[in-house]
């Protein structure tokens, strides 16, 4: 068999931890939501969160993201995931989950070599997935003795199923009908009477890797059953799924980690609604005025002191923008109808990575700006499309030092300006 393997990462290093490979499935076609596995949650790629939570479980070995799409490929690089180029025939709609995850670990060992001791199907349309779900599969598996595990959450509901309805005798109507699936519908006791049910989320599983080879199937075994955060199962199937995790990010996405210094390279700021409030004072001669906050400037004075390049970038050409540029003693472009195209050729002047590049928005012309970097942030007050796009809001509106506190990410509260 010939496989394409490509990545980032080096060999192995010897270590006497387990070897677990995680594995994410993440093809192209999707009928429900176009492009599925690249929609962007909480400011990120669908895949890309899952590659980061399964780098961020303390037993995972390898992340191998399995795809036939191009751009699927380049974000799970980009999120530090090797990538293993999928056959069509392993890519179709009717393709199981278990036949990507064989040929990813055939593929993986064909370059690696050594043996796994267990693998993991992740699953990227799980938005809220974490590192700590991923860590305990995997630990059920090589440290609790389990031959498969998978992530389940409490579930209370009454379950019904459709089924034919017959004439009933003595002309009563109908009989049959719907039925009860765990429960009796003539005898329906109390929550705390009934056994207890448990959901299968969908979003992570762990098998003993020889013992999954052989049954070809990820329950075998002892299957052991790992609890999870009911309030974070969410499967994104179709568009209002999709629009449900973007509503539920800034509530569930509060424990992402914050940038440090060591990440970025540039913080590049928008104007109007992220350094001002959006209000403008206009005199009766037609100038206009706007409102900044002092800590905003001591932020950007610090990060400019700590190395980091600091850029205004604004669409309006206006003499405000230019005088606050060189208040603060940083570069500026305005009057510029394409932010996106600017910012790239500010990235390329500079030698900067846009993956190393924050960017503080508010409105919708910072969409593509958010899209180009590698941590797009949004002010409190941003618009929602805006806050659904970025990788973190901040607590404080536009104008209300929300520069200093990402300044405070950055260097640390306590920074000294």
């Amino acid at each position: 068999m010939t496989v394409q393997l490509a990545g980032k990462s080096g060999p192995f290093e010897e270590r006497a931890m387990p070897a677990v490979l995680a594995v994410i499935p993440a093809r192209g076609g999707s009928k429900g939501v176009p492009a599925k596995n690249l929609a962007s949650v909480g400011g990120a790629p669908l895949v890309t969160r899952a590659v980061r939570e399964c780098r961020a479980a303390r037993l995972v070995s390898e992340v191998v993201v399995s795809t036939d799409d191009p751009a699927v490929a380049e974000a799970a690089r980009a999120a530090g995931a090797l990538v293993v180029h999928r056959p069509a025939a392993l890519a179709g709609d009717t393709a199981t989950s278990e036949a990507a995850v064989l040929h990813a670990m055939d593929a993986y060992q064909a370059m690696r070599g050594g043996p796994l001791d267990a693998v993991l199907l992740v699953q990227c349309t799980s938005p809220f997935l974490t590192g700590e779900d991923v860590d305990a599969v995997a630990a059920a598996v090589v440290e609790g003795g389990a031959d498969s595990a998978l992530t389940v959450a409490p579930f209370h509901g009454f379950l019904w199923r459709a089924g034919p309805s017959v004439p009933a005798q003595g002309g009563g109507g109908q009989a049959g009908g719907a039925q009860g699936v765990n429960h009796d519908r003539a005898h329906r006791p109390r929550r705390q009477d009934r056994p207890e049910d448990l959901l299968e989320t969908g979003a992570a599983y762990a098998m003993r890797a020889d013992g999954f080879r052989a049954a070809g199937h990820r329950f075998f075994g002892r299957t052991e059953l790992v609890r999870t955060d009911p309030a974070r199962v969410l499967e994104i199937d179709d568009p209002h799924d999709l629009a449900r995790a973007r509503a539920l990010a800034p509530l569930l996405d509060t424990r992402r980690p914050l940038p440090t210094r060591d990440q970025v390279d540039a913080v590049v700021l928008d104007f109007d609604g992220t350094q001002t409030d959006d209000r403008v004072l206009i005199d009766a001669d037609g100038r206009e005025l706007v409102a900044v906050h002092r800590g905003d400037g001591l932020g950007v004075a610090a990060l400019r002191r700590a190395g980091l390049a600091v850029l205004i970038l604004s669409t309006e050409t206006n003499p405000v923008v230019a005088a606050r540029a060189r208040k603060l003693r940083v570069p500026v472009v305005h009057g510029t109808g394409r932010k996106d195209l600017a910012l790239k050729q500010w990235c390329d002047e500079q030698r900067i990575e846009a993956q190393r590049v924050l960017y503080l928005g508010n409105d919708v012309n910072d969409l593509p700006c958010l899209d180009l970097v590698g941590w797009p942030v949004a002010v409190a007050d941003a618009h929602p499309p805006v806050r659904e796009a970025a990788r973190l809001v901040t607590r404080a509106p536009g104008g209300s030092g929300a520069v200093r506190e990402i300044a405070g990410w950055l260097l640390g509260p306590s920074l000294n300006p």
